[in-house]
């Protein structure tokens, strides 16, 4: 199995095979169409994938508040937020930032399959680990 060095190359891959997915199913599905379809195809590239992944919620001193689930959490670099909207609305945004704040990790993908055109937008949080 490949060894990820690159989230950048995942993030690519996920936009390319999403974009594939929005192609072929159009809007109108469920949240959980799209999530199933992204796993399997993800899988089929032999890229190792967890859906609704449980991550912890850390306080700044690092104690465990609680966790989350993310949509998707793949190769241990990347969270996945999937919307099924007609339109993103900042508390996506939010949703995905406080996610990739929370539980330390660096790079997001944030996704909606909802609407007539597939949106993918990349966040990075540099402070993750501050």
């Amino acid at each position: 199995m490949k060894t990820w060095n690159n989230v950048f190359e995942l993030c690519d891959i996920g936009r390319e095979t999403g974009y594939a997915i929005h192609q072929f199913l159009r809007n109108g599905h469920v949240e959980k169409v799209y999530e199933n379809a992204l796993v399997h195809r993800l899988k089929k590239q032999g890229i190792h994938v967890l859906q609704q992944h449980p991550l912890a919620v850390h306080d700044e001193d690092g104690t465990v508040l609680g966790e989350f689930f993310a949509d998707l959490f793949i190769e241990n670099l990347l969270i996945v937020e999937l919307k099924a909207v007609r339109h993103i609305a900042d508390e996506h945004v939010a949703q995905l930032l406080g996610y990739l704040r929370c539980s330390r990790i660096e790079h997001g993908l944030l996704t909606n399959f909802g609407a007539q055109h597939f949106y993918i937008k990349k966040y990075i949080l540099n402070d993750a680990f501050a």
